[in-house]
């Protein structure tokens, strides 16, 4: 059976880089499925995201010994995934479950190829849900005086599931600028409206008493600034003056969940790549 693989990589750009990861690929008999670059001539990054099978008895360091000569021409940061490794993913969430829930069904239905190792919640609320999916369930009630505690609960939790990734699927409380920074590119949270706009504590009232016409729904990965993290997908729909601020809210719920949904789902297919305060996603 063939072994399949993703390949990220960026660098600074020069002449010469597709043609030398295609040939030494090509030189173990890879086959080549999908292949998206791009050029950010602002910063002079190279990005580049290669799909490709090799024969079944080629494993990950195989391919990495065969890239060498080229990662290190090009001085390249790299990321080689095999595909028939699941992603592992916590989720944490507080008393709004309808983003897990999505979640949870995408990945039933195998839209969505991950394995939730754990949910972490502050709320009793999602025990139910867990012990139905048959994942293990934390609640860790948080206070100010125990929240630095919980954090390091946290990235014990992570480090004896081997999670690649925790997602915030409306989890309501701010993380400390030390585990934002610990765990940076590895925590996607989806926050209610349309950033940059309406950023805190409840964005759909903010957005009802200016009387604005387009709400939405932003999935980001988490820094230590609030609901400023790089954008990874978004989604608007229109309103109207006669809806009232549940009614916003209602809208939104939908919204939040597919937005979330199709983020982790780019992020655990490595679609997406850090660019600074931004990020390069190819669809």
């Amino acid at each position: 059976m063939p072994s399949n693989f993703i390949l990220t990589l960026t660098c600074e750009d020069k002449v010469g880089i597709v043609a030398a990861v295609t040939t030494e690929l090509a030189a173990i008999g890879a086959n080549i499925a999908e292949s998206n670059q791009y050029w950010d001539k602002n910063s002079n990054r190279f990005f580049m995201r290669l799909a490709f099978t090799t024969s079944g008895d080629k494993t990950r360091d195989d391919v990495e010994r065969t890239l060498k000569s080229v990662t290190d021409r090009f001085e390249m940061k790299t990321k080689l995934v095999d595909l028939s490794r699941k992603p592992k993913i916590i989720v944490m969430v507080s008393k709004f479950d309808h983003a897990m829930l999505h979640l949870l069904y995408q990945i039933r239905v195998g839209w969505l190829n991950a394995e939730v190792v754990a949910i972490v919640s502050n709320h009793e609320d999602s025990a139910a849900t867990a012990k139905l999916e048959g994942i293990p369930y934390h609640c860790w009630k948080l206070t100010k005086e125990n929240k630095a505690e919980q954090e390091e609960r946290l990235i014990a939790l992570t480090n004896q599931t081997g999670a690649d990734l925790v997602i915030l699927a409306r989890y309501m409380q701010v993380l400390s600028d030390n585990l934002s920074t610990r765990l940076f590119g590895k925590i996607i949270n989806i926050h209610h409206s349309f950033l940059p706009s309406f950023k805190g504590a409840k964005p759909y009232h903010q957005a009802f008493d200016r009387g604005v016409k387009i709400i939405g729904a932003t999935s980001h990965y988490v820094t230590p600034d609030l609901d400023e993290g790089p954008i990874i997908e978004q989604e608007t729909e229109r309103v109207t003056h006669a809806m009232s601020a549940e009614d916003f809210v209602a809208t939104g719920r939908d919204i939040e969940s597919r937005v979330l949904a199709r983020a982790v789902k780019m992020h655990s297919e490595c679609r997406v790549m850090l660019n600074g305060h931004k990020t390069v996603v190819f669809a």
